[in-house]
């Protein structure tokens, strides 16, 4: 275990590039917040001697502690600042430093720590309520929602507790106050019928194996999209979920999943990994899930979750959540026998009491079940009357299987890379793709089908066969081995009577 250094001598730490940090606090502000100076060395050693010198090059100051007259609003940034920012992830840290900016600090920053008091925090949480809401009134009316308000109050309760631990204050006023009910989000699932027809209208528009994937493993949307090729062994079925993506102020970032748990493996079901391993012959990127318009990266998760909407409404199915696709997998596993443990295993929960506490209603059911077909098993059920088949008094009804749907895809925008098919008469469908090739120009080729089922397999063979085209190219230009004047992209087949 590492020696903890004595205060005053600094922090050192090791990046995730490698290289050693050292940082120590030089001074405070007149509001109290801390003054630091940082060094960076390749070597621990070398951090340590440079943090050293730095000490003592600023050895004359005397900083003064933080006081328990300031503002309440100047200690909620410090503490911010130093004690629960580098904890959080960036995501994390702008829900924090909203609540903190737009709320807390207007209403209560500028009242001094050591004379806030539970009084001028409920009455806050109480104005919150009523008319807390900076934007978007005409929608949702001028109060927060219950759930605002309570964050809010964590957070001053969080920064207050620390204030009591470094002696500033001597109780917590955050302590005791009376705070909206808290209420779960009511949990939404696809009914199997919804199902069918919101894979079809996926596969329409070129999402298929995005959302097939997403139902068959009940992944978060951050991890789905953060998936590579090499996360996926086709012989084993094995699928590792190692890391996760992330949207920050428009950059994508990437990083480890949402706890140590959420590192699992999944094994697919054999007909996803068909799917995939045919899917991937169209695909030219490392990510699974590239994205169209950037180069080596993958579909950020805004986009994936304004095409779930478009999609839902497309096939007539309820607006859910992409979450709620997490939700439909796991209630369609329990229902199908899957055990809780293995469930839990598969979702990266802490614990499989995390997954009973959050499918308590299945479960119920399912328990409901047992119990009806132990009765059945050892003959005590009593049959009822006009009952025709002993043993089956007491089970519940079993739902019909569903029928297969008649549901034809609606018209709208595909995914960008799978080209589009149109109509031409009442006979005829063709398909298009229009790559960028390396003449920097977009140049087209197409196919015919009498109908489009035919159409959309005859593209999707085109797509391969015009990436494995252009691969070449690139090669060929990468390598100074191209003709002079390289192959645009060629024609695709004329109309005949055959293809007409």
């Amino acid at each position: 275990m590492a020696r903890k250094r004595k205060a005053g001598d600094g922090t050192v730490r090791q990046r995730k590039d490698g290289r050693w940090e050292g940082r120590i606090v030089i001074g405070y502000d007149d509001n109290g917040y801390p003054k630091t100076k940082n060094v960076l060395s390749k070597t621990k050693k070398e951090c340590v001697e440079k943090l050293q010198k730095l000490k003592e090059d600023y050895g004359g100051l005397k900083p003064e502690k933080v006081r328990p007259e300031m503002l309440f609003g100047d200690w909620l940034t410090y503490w911010y600042e130093n004690h629960s920012k580098p904890k959080i992830r960036p995501t994390t840290q702008e829900t924090y430093e909203s609540r903190i900016r737009l709320h807390i600090i207007p209403e209560i920053g500028g009242i001094p720590l050591n004379k806030l008091t539970q009084n001028d925090l409920q009455q806050f949480y109480g104005r919150l309520k009523q008319s807390g809401r900076k934007r978007f009134t005409d929608k949702y009316g001028e109060g927060l929602s219950d759930r605002m308000v309570r964050m809010c109050h964590a957070t001053c309760r969080s920064a207050l507790e620390k204030a009591v631990q470094d002696g500033l204050i001597r109780v917590n006023p955050a302590i005791g106050c009376k705070l909206p009910p808290k209420k779960a989000r009511e949990m939404q699932v696809l009914t199997r019928e919804e199902l069918q027809r919101f894979l079809i209208q996926a596969k329409f528009e070129g999402y298929y194996e995005v959302f097939l994937l997403d139902l068959a493993t009940g992944l978060r949307r951050g991890e789905l999209m953060a998936l590579q090729w090499d996360d996926l062994n086709f012989k084993t079925g094995v699928l590792n979920v190692n890391k996760q993506v992330y949207d920050v102020r428009g950059q994508l970032q990437i990083s480890t999943p949402k706890t140590k748990n959420s590192i699992r493996k999944i094994v697919l079901p054999p007909a996803v990994v068909a799917v995939l391993r045919e899917y991937k012959k169209a695909v030219d990127s490392r990510w699974m899930f590239p994205s169209p318009v950037k180069e080596d990266c993958p579909i950020t998760p805004g986009v994936v979750r304004r095409r779930l909407q478009l999609i839902l409404e497309h096939a007539g199915c309820k607006h859910v959540r992409f979450h709620d696709l997490r939700h439909t997998f796991a209630t369609l596993a329990l229902q199908n026998g899957m055990d809780v443990k293995t469930l839990s295993a598969m979702l990266g929960h802490v614990s499989a009491a995390t997954t009973l506490d959050i499918y308590t209603h299945i479960t119920d059911d399912m328990q409901r079940t047992a119990a009806a077909n132990i009765d059945r098993g050892i003959g005590k059920a009593a049959p009822p009357e006009g009952s025709s088949e002993p043993g089956r008094e007491t089970a519940p009804d079993q739902p019909d299987k569903p029928r297969m749907t008649d549901f034809k895809p609606v018209m709208g925008r595909r995914r960008a890379g799978t080209g589009c098919i149109t109509q031409i008469n009442d006979h005829l469908f063709e398909g298009r793709y229009s790559p960028m090739w390396i003449d920097g120009k977009k140049h087209s080729r197409n196919v015919y089908a009498h109908t489009r089922e035919e159409c959309e397999e005859k593209l999707k063979a085109l797509i391969i066969e015009i990436k494995t085209e252009l691969a070449e190219l690139k090669r060929q230009k990468a390598e100074g081995t191209l003709p002079p004047q390289a192959p645009e992209g060629k024609k695709g087949p004329k109309k005949t009577k055959e293809n007409k």
